[in-house]
């Protein structure tokens, strides 16, 4: 993975969100992107719209996700509700929609998933259920919640070709992950083309690294982690490897999305 954030950074950048945090064991690895596709249970393309904001607590706010499609699994029947908040300060930046690799930067400031989004913004969700409720689905640090503004986005382009490549033999998966990067890099003047293709790469390196040693959780806010990638686990924690690199560690281990 790409040097991260230093922890003083992102706590600058986001002062004015609540103080979540999660707290994971060490030898978690983040899901790739194709394992995100595979253990997600409906993926969803929707709206952000207002829920519910009873009081300043996260965990009292929602927002509602109007359904525009459902790329895998049900369409629901009407808007799904999560547990997130709704920016109105204009405090949250949108997804780079040239990347493929890292997740959302709000992803990295503590809680390990985002939580912030903007009104109105068209945003692929990657879904479980969990005791009923809708939650994020692939765990700390996964592309489980990325703007797609466009219909031609690369992240969406890239998200549907997984799905695809899921439903084959996985003895089949290689080959045609191989056949479309090859077919994408042969398009050497489309730089989409190409970033698609290097995405599409790092899938056929396997699964990540696992991360290395995991931050404390803050008082107050645990979320905990505790069970090793895998099947449909929570993935790796890369708290460690930000903490490493924080501290100018030149061999903290390093994870390839």
């Amino acid at each position: 993975m790409r040097p991260l954030l230093s922890l003083a950074a992102l706590a600058l950048l986001t002062a004015p969100l609540p103080a979540l945090a999660c707290s994971v064991v060490a030898g978690y690895r983040v899901p790739t992107n194709l394992e995100l596709v595979e253990r997600s249970e409906l993926i969803l393309l929707g709206t952000v719209t207002p829920g519910a904001s009873a009081s300043d607590s996260l965990a009292e706010q929602t927002i509602a996700i109007e359904p525009v499609e459902a790329l895998k699994g049900a369409m629901p029947a009407g808007p799904v509700i999560l547990p997130a908040m709704l920016d109105t300060g204009g405090e949250v930046e949108l997804s780079n929609p040239y990347e493929l690799r890292e997740p959302h930067p709000q992803t990295l400031a503590g809680a390990c998933v985002r939580y912030v989004f903007p009104r109105g913004s068209r945003v692929l969700f990657f879904l479980d259920r969990e005791d009923g409720q809708w939650r994020e689905a692939g765990g700390p640090f996964s592309r489980s919640a990325e703007d797609v503004l466009t219909d031609d986005a690369p992240w969406l382009q890239t998200v549907r070709f997984y799905i695809e490549v899921a439903k084959l033999p996985e003895a089949d998966r290689a080959a045609a992950l191989a056949a479309r990067r090859d077919e994408l890099g042969a398009l050497g003047d489309d730089p989409v083309a190409q970033l698609i293709a290097a995405d599409i790469d790092r899938q056929l390196g396997g699964p990540n690294a696992p991360m290395g040693e995991p931050l404390p959780p803050v008082p107050g806010h645990p979320q905990e982690w505790d069970r090793p990638s895998g099947g449909g686990d929570a993935p790796a924690d890369e708290a460690g490897e930000a903490a490493d690199e924080a501290a100018g560690d030149p061999d903290a281990p390093r994870a390839d999305r």
